[in-house]
């Protein structure tokens, strides 16, 4: 069951973006930006119908822009650079990177400095709401002049010459379009270049990884805290006023989430008094520090996100005033360097989310500094217990360790160096999804870990709040007094960390609002 969702170009916000890569409404456009519309692609119009060289709109492009195209011709220009452009490799896109995609696109043209008709917006939209997705192969942008390959391959399936992904499938575009009841797009003067010079594809990357990011994040503040008494830490660590006194946001935030998750816990009160371990390691005792760290610097990626996704970023750009008087001017907004170091800095923010949760499961493993029984099992020797979950922990956070290295750094030189630096943003945000399943993993094996120390404290009990995150643990995975096949718990905790229950738990308790 869908809902309407009214678009006001400029002005999306992360829960409408959250509820678009959902696929849960349905889009309309509000009436306020047809005048905008209409005003822009009535220059482009009068372009096409003139003698003067627009680049875009009776030009060639890139290092072709110096070759002039017969006005009979301009439509055929257009379909050409989309079919040209199409050489995107790889695996498709998932549907909700394709979703927003789709809606970013259409809110961008609709800003009403592109030059394109209403007809084409609408295709976008049309296509949202009859839940097709276009196949776009995922490699193949440099996040300069544009995601052009899978942009153009978003538009061939739209003109009803590309492919669709249907339940996983490639399938003929032109026949899902007709099940669908819509027209293929027709694309005139300036379009199909408006459609694909733009950051839609980086940007719709780098949400995708944002918004799975803040369900992974809030389920490892939840199993930080569950290893916490598990080791039976120290809750000191966390008093606010060591946090009040260095003033970072997201330090103090994290701080009062881990006591709102441990308040109550009979488990720390039981060695409140008497506990010989002066300091914990720093991979319980810093936790505000590192998670409040990546808090800050997840929300300076949603601020730049948010500013892209209601960004123009096609070139070249239309200006038509009230007046009647015009200009169209070429730039460079396509350049996804914004979205390139956004997704570089959510990559350090994620490795280091797996970086901490992993140097927990090796603490929780090691008797020397839990004083839990080794590698968490009663039988050691005889039984491995997390010996080796640990080693999977550790082989996906040093994976971490290699994709986090910083995309936007690099430049290779495009079209005959003319486009001859770029920003690598659409790799930059696409490595994001196999880091966060790497995490998400991290998190799991730290979730069964912590679980499995709990075991042996009782019958001493955690907060309230811990307690039923052991009990949702337990609803799906078993303790495990003695070895068994681990590999099917782990995925079934992965399932547990992706479906944001815990984040649900955190945020009753806790009221940590994350992203919003």
């Amino acid at each position: 069951m869908t809902t309407p969702l009214e678009l006001i170009p400029g002005q999306l916000t992360l829960d409408q973006l959250r509820q678009i890569r959902n696929g849960e409404v349905r889009l309309t456009l509000h009436p306020s930006a047809n005048a905008a519309i209409a005003r822009s692609a009535a220059v482009v119009q009068a372009a096409a119908a003139g003698d003067d060289p627009v680049y875009g709109v009776n030009t060639g492009f890139g290092k072709l822009a110096s070759k002039r195209i017969n006005k009979d011709e301009l439509a055929a220009l257009q379909r050409n650079l989309i079919r040209s452009h199409c050489v995107g490799v790889g695996a498709p896109l998932a549907p909700p990177v394709v979703r927003l995609m789709l809606a970013t696109k259409a809110a961008s043209l609709a800003r009403g400095f592109s030059g394109v008709r209403p007809a084409v917006v609408q295709s976008l939209l049309d296509a949202f709401n009859a839940g097709l997705v276009p196949y776009v192969p995922a490699q193949g942008s440099v996040g300069a002049s544009g995601d052009l390959a899978p942009l153009s391959h978003m538009t061939l399936a739209l003109m009803g010459e590309g492919e669709m992904l249907v339940d996983g499938q490639r399938r003929a575009a032109l026949p899902e379009l007709q099940r669908a009841g819509l027209a293929p797009l027709v694309l005139e003067a300036k379009e199909g270049l408006a459609l694909i010079n733009g950051t839609q594809t980086s940007t719709a990357l780098a949400l995708e990884g944002l918004l799975r990011f803040e369900t992974v994040y809030a389920s490892a503040i939840v199993t930080g805290a569950l290893s916490l008494d598990a080791a039976r830490g120290s809750d000191g660590p966390f008093d606010p006023r060591i946090h009040e006194v260095r003033g970072q946001p997201g330090q103090i935030e994290a701080a009062a989430a881990y006591r709102a998750l441990l308040t109550g816990s009979a488990i720390r009160q039981s060695h409140r008094d008497g506990d010989d371990r002066v300091q914990d390691p720093y991979c319980l005792r810093c936790q505000p520090q590192v998670m409040g760290a990546c808090l800050d610097q997840a929300r300076y990626v949603r601020d730049v996100l948010l500013r892209e996704a209601n960004a123009v970023t096609d070139n070249p750009l239309v200006f038509a005033a009230d007046d009647g008087s015009s200009a169209m001017i070429s730039g460079g907004n396509f350049h996804a360097e914004p979205v390139a170091l956004a997704a570089d800095a959510l990559a350090c923010a994620i490795a280091e989310v797996g970086a901490i949760a992993e140097r927990r499961i090796a603490m929780l493993i090691d008797t020397g500094v839990s004083r839990l029984p080794p590698f968490l099992t009663a039988n050691a020797g005889l039984n491995s217990g997390f010996m080796i979950a640990h080693v999977t922990a550790a082989a996906l956070a040093s994976e971490n360790k290699s994709l986090a290295h910083p995309a936007s750094v690099d430049s290779l030189p495009t079209s005959a160096n003319q486009e001859d630096h770029v920003s690598m943003a659409t790799f930059g945000a696409r490595r994001l999804g196999p880091m966060l399943d790497n995490t998400g993993h991290i998190v799991a094996i730290e979730l069964l870990a912590a679980g499995q120390g709990i075991e042996f404290l009782r019958p001493l009990r955690s907060s309230d709040t811990l307690e039923a995150v052991h009990a949702l643990l337990r609803h799906h995975c078993p303790p495990m007094p003695d070895d068994h096949y681990l590999a099917p718990d782990i995925e079934k905790a992965a399932r547990i960390v992706e479906s944001g229950e815990l984040a649900t738990l955190l945020n009753k308790r806790a009221a940590m609002v994350l992203l919003d």
